[in-house]
């Protein structure tokens, strides 16, 4: 919603989880058949208006929150986009790498331009973002919580990731389909203890500074998830509702977090912390995927790779120790 060493802390087993490394070289996600080399001479360069239209078909604008942004952000809708970045956030160093690789569009999950601006001049970082992508020609797009309410939107990347089942929205989108709206629930194929399961959380994230928090005896019984990529301290209520056993989210803040714990009285739901960037990183490559089918099926080729950046602010942690 809007490259340390790990420590699961509570992993029960005696090899212990390590967490997904992201590529050192950021050149090295590609993503599979998104080769931009036409296959024939029907098949054509799309342009950002092009491009659009296959957003909209895979993440309608409808679905995003009244507060939101998405949409394109710089770029002419008439310009050929040969070369698609993905990522999490539109940061400089994303932008360095889109650049130097020669994109011509990036898809970003997380808005530059969320807050109105009354200025783009390149004093600040914004500023110079913008700049920085005109003058080269490429396109911005935000797909943000449109990404999150869509079917195969991050919560449910999140909950297939996690092997649930029978997954229904924990809120239903205003506008869209009924299993369409803002993070998931579903059950484990079978039950497990706390511990065991947030093991499973860490070991299928990025490897961040932050780790993964836990709130809850590591040996309860657990089966019934619910998740929400991104910032879901709003959702608590709808998670009670759920009757989940455990919620997966990011960004937990204390009050919040210590109220619905009391409120329990040390019972479910039991909490997961995760990064905010991770839990939304999942998402990105089943996207790039649905984006080049979407293109392909229209008769464009492109070249769509997904960003090897590292965008999670945090850089180190320090724990006591066990």
């Amino acid at each position: 919603m809007d490259n340390n060493e790990h420590d699961a802390g509570v992993a029960p087993s005696t090899e212990e989880p390590t967490g997904q490394t992201l590529q050192g070289d950021p050149t090295a996600r590609e993503v599979p058949g998104s080769d931009a080399a036409p296959e024939s001479d029907e098949t054509a360069t799309p342009t950002v208006g092009d491009v659009l239209v296959a957003i909209e078909e895979l993440w309608p604008e409808s679905l995003a929150e009244g507060w939101d942004a998405v949409g394109l952000v710089a770029g002419r809708s008439g310009n050929r986009v040969g070369k698609i970045l993905f990522t999490v956030d539109p940061t400089a160093a994303v932008l360095d790498e889109a650049l130097d690789w020669g994109a011509t569009m990036i898809i970003s999950h997380h808005p530059l331009l969320l807050k109105p601006v009354s200025s783009v001049a390149a004093a600040g970082f914004k500023g110079e973002a913008i700049h920085r992508l005109i003058e080269a020609g490429c396109a911005l797009v935000t797909v943000h919580t449109n990404g999150d309410s869509a079917v195969g939107g991050v919560s449910d990347v999140l909950a297939d990731a996690l092997g649930l089942q029978d997954v229904e929205p924990l809120t239903r989108a205003a506008e869209g389909l009924p299993e369409e709206g803002i993070g998931r629930v579903g059950d484990l194929a079978a039950p497990a203890t706390l511990g065991d399961f947030a093991a499973s959380v860490f070991s299928i994230l990025p490897a961040v500074a932050g780790g993964v928090r836990v709130a809850g005896d590591k040996d309860a019984m657990v089966r019934r998830i619910a998740v929400c990529g991104g910032a879901g301290d709003s959702l608590f209520d709808s998670v009670r509702a759920s009757r989940a056993d455990v919620y997966v989210t990011a960004d937990l803040r204390h009050h919040p977090a210590s109220e619905v714990r009391e409120a329990a009285a040390g019972a479910a739901p039991y909490l997961i912390d995760v990064s905010h960037f991770g839990s939304e990183w999942l998402w990105l490559t089943p996207a790039a995927e649905a984006l080049g089918n979407v293109l392909s099926d229209q008769g464009f080729g492109t070249d769509i790779r997904v960003s090897g950046v590292n965008t999670d602010p945090w850089d180190f942690v320090l724990t006591p120790g066990r």
